[in-house]
């Protein structure tokens, strides 16, 4: 039984590793040059969206998990002292909008990447 749950779950990130390392080559088919022209922009499209999409995924992850740990001592503060609620709360609620905040540079760095790369220059001319 666990054998064939790991063998699922391994076929599972396998497959979606696939696709997210494939799909970046589907979009930068625009940037397919002509004849007798070198692959240096494609690979440079390429790896600005897988970089891009590391860069969000691991805003997002690092968030979750600072969010997930705030919530959790609010929880168990609460539950030893339900007479500082309010202040447990609000501080709480800081810490949230701090760990959302990473979120949201981890956004703006994937879009700088996509869209507004300073890197773009060297490579593409």
């Amino acid at each position: 039984m666990l054998r064939k749950c790991g063998q699922r779950v391994f076929t599972l990130v396998s497959t979606l590793a696939a696709v997210c390392l494939g799909a970046p080559a589907v979009w930068a088919a625009e940037q397919l040059p002509a004849a007798g022209e070198s692959y240096v922009k494609v690979l440079f499209a390429v790896g600005a969206m897988v970089a891009a999409g590391i860069s969000i995924g691991v805003g997002a992850i690092g968030a979750g998990l600072g969010i997930g740990t705030a919530a959790s001592g609010a929880c168990q503060a609460v539950g030893r002292n339900p007479g500082v609620q309010g202040k447990i709360m609000m501080t709480m609620l800081i810490g949230m909008a701090m760990a959302e905040s990473i979120a949201i540079y981890a956004l703006v760095v994937s879009l700088v990447l996509l869209f507004a790369n300073p890197f773009m220059k060297y490579f593409l001319g």
